[in-house]
Parts: C-alpha cells; structure tokens; sequence
C-alpha cells in the first residue's frame, strides 16, 4: 500500500528520498568539520574548507570570535566533492596521501559502510609510509575467538532514519520513482569481507602486504613493522617470514657495502628465501675483510645460524651441529686473509663467550686442513700468524699415537699427489683426514705444520715458493726435493734480483744445508732425503749456472773456504755446467754470451786434460762458426749442432768445401781437427789431409795437393812404424792413405809424371793385397805415358839436330803427343778395372768430399773399382798381374807405332 501511495504520490517519494541524502550529508559535513578541526591538524597537513577568504568577515556570522586564517589548514579536497564522492573513495584517497587520522575518523564515523572495505582501504596506504603511524587501522586478531577482532563504531546518530533503512530504499527502488537528488556513489568498489576474517586469511593478508611493500619499494623496515605488529597479535605461521625479514634487514644494513650504486635490486624476500645455507652465509661475508669478519660473523652470520637451528626444532628435526657445521664448511672455503681474521677472534687466550670457534681440536683441524688445501704461494706470512693463533698443547705422546699421526701424514701426502681423477684437492677434502685423529696425533700434525711453514718461508725467500702441500708431497720423493733444491739454487742467480754478493750466496747455502737436516723436534726439512755432499754438489751447480765464477772460485780456494768439495767433484759440476751453457749458447763466438760463459766456467777447477780438452772444443766451435757454416740454407750452424755431430770431420770437410783457400792452410786445419778431439787419433789427422788433398785436387792446385799427399804419408809411416801392421788405426790411416794418393796419382790432368808415378809408388807400397792389381794398372798406364814422353822428347831432340832428315821424310808428323794418342788404335783386350772406373775427380769426389770414413776402406774379397754387377771381375793378385801386363803390352805396341816401327 505505502509503494502504491509513493508510486502514485511521487513528491512524497523524491521528498523521502532526498530526506535520506540530506542526512547523510550533514552527517558527512560532521565529518569533514571533524577532520578539518582534529584528524587533519594531527597529520600536520592543510585543510581547506572549501570557503573563500573574504567570508572571513561575514556580517551573518555570529558574535563569536572567527578563526584566525593562520591557524585553519587547506583540506586536501573541497567540501563540495567531500559531499559528493562515495565513502569508499574519499578513505582510499586519504589513504593515498596517507593522512590516516582522516582515514580512522571516516571508519568510526561511517564504519557499517566501510568496514567491510577495510582491507581495500588499508593497501591504499603508501607502502614507505611506516606502518607504524597506522597500527591502529590495521587488522587485529582476537586470540580467544581466532578471528579478526572487530571494531567499535560511532556514528553520529544512534540510529538511522527510517528514509535511510534499507527497507525503505527497496521500496524506494520497487516504486520506480524518478529521483531528483542522486546519492554518492563510489567509482571503484572492491570485494567486500563483511565477517570477520579467520587466523589463517589474516596471516596471509599481512604476507601479501608484506611481499608487495618489499617488491615496489625494497624498504625493509616498513616490512618488518608490519610482521612485527602482525607478530604481536598472536597470529601463528608468521615467525619464518618475520626471521627472514630481519635477516634481510640486516644483509642490507648491517652487511658493509663499498659501492652503494651496487646494492642489487633482486634482493626481494623471494630471492632471499632461494637461497641455500652456504649462499647465504656468503651473501653475508661478500664484502668482509679480515678486520670486519669478526664483527660480521658475530653481528649477522650467528643470528642467522641460530635461526636455521631454531627452525630445524621446530620442524621436529632439531639439529645442534648446524652452526659449527656451516660455519667451518665456510672457512674452509674462504680465503686465508679471512681465515686469519677468524682465528685472530678465537685464539685461546680470549673468553670463551668471545670467541668465534671455542673448540680447540677443531680449530686445529680446520687450520691444518685450510693451511696444506691453500694454492698461494705468497701469503706465508699470513699462513704463520694462522699457526701462531693454534692452541699449544703439552702432551706426552705414546708412540702409537705418534705412529698413527705419521701414518695420516705419509697418506695423506698420497693423497694430495694430483691425479687425472682428482687434479685439485680442496682443504674440505683434506679435513676429512685430520677429523678422527686425536690430540696428541693432531699435536703432532702442529709440529709438522710448524717445519713446512718454515721451510715454505724459506723458499718464498729465495723465489721458489711451494704450495704448502708440496711438502707433504714430496716428503718421500727423493728425486722431487733434488729437483726443487736444484730450482732453488738456479732461481737465485737468476732472477731479477739475483744475488752478486758472496754473502747472499753464503746466506742461501747455509738455508739449503738447514732444509736437509732436522729441526728442534727432530722432524726433517724440505730436503731430508739429500745429503750434505748432495746439497754442495747443487748449491755449486746452481752457483755456476748464474756466471757468478768468482764467487764460486772465492767459496772454493779462498782463504776459509766455504765449499770443501773433492777437486774431481768440482771439475765434474763445471764440465756439466759448461756444457749446458754450451748446449743453449744462439751463438759460438766464444768472447761473449753464453759460449764465454762456457768457456770461462772451465777456469772454477784445476786445469786438467778433460777442462783443457773441453776449452779446444769452445775455440773449435767458435772457429767453425766463423767459417760461415749452415745447418739450413739460410741458417747458421749453432753449437748443439756441432756437438751433436754423429761426424764432426764432416763439418772439416764443410770448411773446406764452403772456403776456396781454407785448403792451403794445412797448420790451421789441422789445429782444428786436434781441438774438435781428435788431438791423439792419428787416421783423423790423415783423414784430414786427405780431405785437404781432395779439396786440392778439385781445384787442380796439384802442388799443395802432391805437398799435403806427402805429409799424409810421413804421417803413416810413423804410425806403421810404432804400431803393428795388424793394428786397426794402422790399416785405417793406411786405407786412406793409398785412396788419396792413387786419386792423385791417376788424375788426368797431373801433368808431373815423376810425382804422380811417386803417388802411385805410394799407393801401392800401402795398398792391401786385393786392390794391387788396380793401382798396378794405374801404374803401367802412367809408366806408359812417361815413356812415351820421353821418346817424344828424344826424337824432337833428334829432330833438332837433323833438320834434313825430318824433311825428306814426306811424312805427316802429329804436333804432340795428346794428337797421337788420339789417333791410338788399340785391340780390343778383356775389360780392366781401369777402363770402367769413373773420372778421377768424380771418384775423389765420391770418396774424399764429405767424410773420409765413408770410403770404401777394408773391402775384402773385391776390387775397390770393380763396377756395381760386374761379377767377372776376378779378385786375385794373379789376375791383376795378367791385365796389368796385357795391358803393357798393348801400350807397347801403340808407343811402337807412335815412334815408326812398322813391326808393331
């Protein structure tokens, strides 16, 4: 009936209807004077009331005192739209500028409307605005019900008009009776949650607030208020979140950060809650030095620890070895600065409340293990103030005990030795071995400790610094500590800083000699396994090597000598030295680099026939380097080269071949070859001269080669004269001998018959029985041409004396005797050994040019000429003889027919 009346009488519906909006109005204009006069002062924010100034002086007003304009404030918004704007949007825009008295003010005064958007209202609030100035907004949790705790409200009138009860509105609605006056309406409405929320959601909410505050602004405080005030109203399944929130706050305020610009934007709760225990714990130490890591480990990696253990308790897993556990499984990763820094802060000496590791066998153990996994090489200083941090026990060792100690060590030094499975063992690795020892065996581990860092100190000192696992390596290895005592005594004179006084070199004597004996606790050095002898023997060695020779000689000879060596030691150290300077020399000129120092090192021993020989062999060397020599076209010979020479006469023949007047210094040559060594080998001295009769025979010098053929014969007669006939150098040199002498001798352009007749006669007074056939040939041949000469001569010479003879004659007469002979018509005879061999100078060329010893010396059995398939070629002195007569004989004819005997 009453929607009937509105429907019919619509005045009466508008009127109702703008009763209700009316009401509200006022009921808003309350407010707005409310927060203008309390909230928004509280906020120390303007209000404007949306009135102009000039209605300051209103003549209406009443009589009372106006405000002064000084003491109102500007409202952030008009009354008009204050008016106007839903509830909703009004408290999320006080909200927004985060004047929260206003906020609190509208949700006391219009709570009904509100409340259930309380949530909507809340994450309004800017999220760097400290949650602190709105605790009072914020959800609470009423533990005795588990449920949100509601709020009471105070409207400003008790109870609502009947224009503004809901039944009344649905009428309204059902009466589809136009409205003059629209009620404000909110732009945005959320979900609504008009009950209260359980443990559960509200736990939640405060994690969704607290994972967004952190992701748009990265302020952790503003999170950690939140969950601290969420904490405090008994809300479960919060404490994780709060424990990693404070965490955070800590690696990022507490942690020091050199470069604040590099403050990761990543580190959100998220990525923090990624992170495993280690990640974290490095997280945290990033940026530690040795003198905050104290303080940090204290400060953020314990409360950490503590956390981890806390929760592992609470999961019904309780673990009490988490801190120690992650603690030192950091240390053994750390650097040895950070180390040190550690063990600083937990020497013995300290409070036990004041130290970081308070477990004495277990800082042993992580410094053996830290100390012996470390790969530096320069921080031995660092590595003994570590030691120096050790607790030091006085124990009464059993030798049990020390024996299991020992037995840890020898395996432990296997165990470091790279291997392809396991090139690289970490100090985590290593303090698997000294966890099971006890205190005595790790008392001693400390002793052995103590040795090596004084013998790594050592080394540091001298340029050859180890790994302190090399000395558990090379505890056993004799030929390991000889190669480092080698590098040791090397390494110091040959440095940048290489030492140039006696004194340091007495110094690094005195250590090395420290380093192979045993120290105050009777454990040996670096070097225990070479003797006293073994040491000098290096020192020395490495003393040469550095070209420091009259320090060497002054340790040697001087008045107190420092190095007493045996004198066949000494000679056998430089020769060794020498010849390494030697073997590397680019260069073999012997007045500088390292052949002078090659040279000069043979003058640290007595002169001996060894030292003398080797100081020829330098001058030999660097005379052949002289003559130009080439290993390669292009390339100059070095002086491993020579010595390495499976032939060194070849490289005699190379002079002599690459010089064209190198022949005619016989003396020279020779001096050459004695210095090469083959000072007491009398057939390299013949082989020699041949070579220099070969090299004047190609040249067609006749005279040097018959002068040098003559000295290589003298030089056979006196060997055959003291040796027997039987003896190889005798039958060696006489094997040279002959071949030279016969190439000479046959050789068709020797036009002396006299000396090459001389040369064959010596020839065949040394050839062996199997090869005289040959050189009788030869012999017959020559004998030939030197009786045919000489008729020549006569007959010219008869000529002479009867010019009238020669001219009735009315015969051709041939102008010489080469014309003659090449007329020469003779049988044809069985083939000799003297028609197939080759030209004189290709022969001496084959055999003589390169290595005399690869002449066909001591063929046995066959002719020295016999062509290659010639196997009618008989090999007895019978056969020879009949060709060689044959051979006269057809000679004879053709010297016959040459003088005018008709009968030939």
């Amino acid at each position: 009936m009453f929607i009937a009346h509105l429907r019919d009488v619509p005045a009466d519906a508008q009127l109702c209807h703008m009763r209700a909006i009316l009401l509200d109005r006022l009921d808003r204009l309350n407010t707005f004077v409310e927060i203008c006069r309390e909230a928004l002062s509280s906020d120390n924010m303007q209000v404007d009331s949306g009135e102009d100034e000039e209605w300051e002086d209103d003549p209406w007003a009443d009589g009372t005192q106006p405000t002064p304009a000084s003491s109102r404030a500007t409202s952030p918004i008009p009354l008009s739209e204050f008016l106007t704007i839903g509830l909703l949007d009004l408290a999320r825009f006080f909200a927004s500028l985060g004047l929260h008295s206003a906020v609190d003010f509208l949700l006391r005064r219009h709570g009904p409307s509100l409340w259930p958007y309380r949530l909507f209202i809340l994450e309004s609030f800017p999220e760097q605005l400290p949650p602190s100035e709105y605790y009072d907004l914020l959800p609470r949790f009423d533990a005795a019900l588990g449920v949100e705790e509601v709020p009471s409200f105070i409207p400003w009138r008790i109870e609502n008009d009947w224009t503004e009860k809901d039944v009344f509105r649905a009428l309204l609605a059902s009466s589809e009776v136009p409205v003059l006056l629209e009620a404000p309406r909110d732009s945005v409405l959320s979900e609504p949650h008009p009950s209260p929320l359980s443990e559960d959601a509200l736990s939640n909410w405060y994690r969704t607030r607290i994972r967004h505050t952190i992701t748009t602004t990265g302020v952790l405080d503003n999170s950690l208020s939140l969950i601290q005030y969420a904490a405090s109203q008994g809300l479960q399944g919060l404490d994780e979140i709060a424990e990693d929130l404070l965490l955070l706050s800590r690696m990022v305020y507490d942690v020091p950060h050199p470069d604040a610009e590099a403050l990761s934007s990543e580190w959100t709760l998220e990525w923090w809650k990624s992170l495993s225990p280690a990640e974290a714990i490095n997280q945290f130490l990033s940026h530690a030095t040795r003198d905050t890591i104290a303080m940090l480990v204290q400060k953020v990696v314990n409360p950490y620890l503590f956390v981890l253990e806390a929760r592992e308790e609470r999961r019904g897993r309780p673990d009490p070895t988490i801190p120690t556990r992650l603690l030192y499984d950091y240390i053994l990763r750390a650097p040895l600065d950070i180390v040190a820094g550690i063990f600083e802060a937990s020497k013995p000496t300290l409070p036990p409340s004041h130290r970081l590791l308070r477990n004495d066998e277990d800082m042993a153990r992580l410094a053996l293990a830290c100390l012996y996994g470390s790969d530096s090489l320069e921080d031995w200083p660092t590595m003994s103030q570590v030691f120096e941090c050790l607790p030091a026990w006085n124990v009464q060792e059993n030798d049990d005990e020390g024996d299991e100690a020992d037995t840890t060590i020898a395996s432990l030094a296997a165990y470091v030795v790279p291997s392809t499975s396991q090139p690289h063992v970490t100090p985590s690795d290593i303090y698997v071995f000294f966890r099971p020892l006890p205190l005595t065996a790790l008392s001693r581990a400390l002793d052995f400790l103590d040795v090596h860092l004084e013998s790594g100190e050592i080394f540091s000192r001298w340029n050859v610094a180890a790994p302190l696992r090399w000395f558990l390596q090379s505890c056993n290895n004799a030929s390991e500590q000889y190669a480092w005592a080698n590098r040791m005594a090397r390494r110091a004179g040959g440095s940048e800083d290489r030492l140039e006084s006696s004194e340091d070199w007495e110094w690094l004597l005195e250590d090395m000699v420290k380093l192979s004996g045993s120290g105050d606790s009777g454990l040996k050095g670096a070097f225990c396994l070479l003797n006293r002898e073994e040491i000098l023997r290096i020192f020395l060695s490495g003393l040469l090597s550095s070209g420091q020779f009259s320090i060497a000689h002054n340790m040697l000879y001087g008045h107190k000598p420092v190095l007493k060596m045996d004198p066949a030691t000494v000679e056998e150290i430089s020769l060794s030295v020498s010849q390494e300077f030697y073997d590397n020399a680019p260069s073999g000129n012997y007045h500088f680099g390292d052949m002078k120092l090659a040279y000069d090192c043979l003058d640290v021993p007595r002169a001996s026939p060894r030292t003398v020989k080797e100081k020829e062999f330098i001058e030999a060397t660097s005379r052949l380097c002289a003559y130009n020599l080439v290993s390669r076209p292009g390339i100059p010979i070095t002086p491993i080269e020579i010595r390495l020479s499976k032939d060194r006469l070849s490289l005699v023949s190379r002079v002599l071949s690459s010089n064209n007047d190198a022949y005619k210094h016989v003396q020279v040559i020779l001096e050459l070859v004695h210095k090469l060594g083959f000072k007491d080998d009398p057939v390299a001295e013949v082989k020699a001269l041949a070579m220099l009769a070969d090299t004047a025979i190609n040249v067609e010098d006749f005279a040097y080669a018959y002068q040098t053929s003559e000295m290589m014969v003298k030089k056979v007669q006196e060997l055959r004269a003291t040796h027997s006939a039987e003896d190889s150098q005798v039958l060696r040199a006489s094997e040279v001998c002959w071949v030279s002498c016969f190439q000479l001798g046959r050789h068709p352009e020797f036009d002396d018959m006299q000396k090459k007749m001389m040369m064959l006669g010596r020839a065949l007074e040394l050839t062996p029985a199997e090869t005289l056939g040959d050189v009788l040939a030869a012999w017959s041949r020559v004998e030939g041409e030197d009786l045919a000469q000489r008729k020549e001569k006569r007959r010219d010479a008869s000529d002479a004396s009867h010019p009238g003879k020669r001219a009735s004659a009315g015969t051709f007469v041939p102008s010489s005797l080469a014309s003659r002979l090449q007329q020469l018509q003779i049988p044809s005879i069985p083939s000799s050994p003297i028609t197939h061999a080759p030209d004189a100078a290709a022969l001496a060329n084959k055999a003589l040019h390169s290595v005399a010893a690869n002449l066909p010396f001591g063929a046995r059995g066959r002719s020295l000429f016999s062509q290659p398939g010639d196997r009618s070629r008989s090999s007895s002195r019978y056969d020879g003889a009949e060709v060689s007569a044959q051979a006269t004989r057809v000679l004879q004819k053709g010297l016959g027919w040459l003088l005018g005997d008709e009968n030939s």
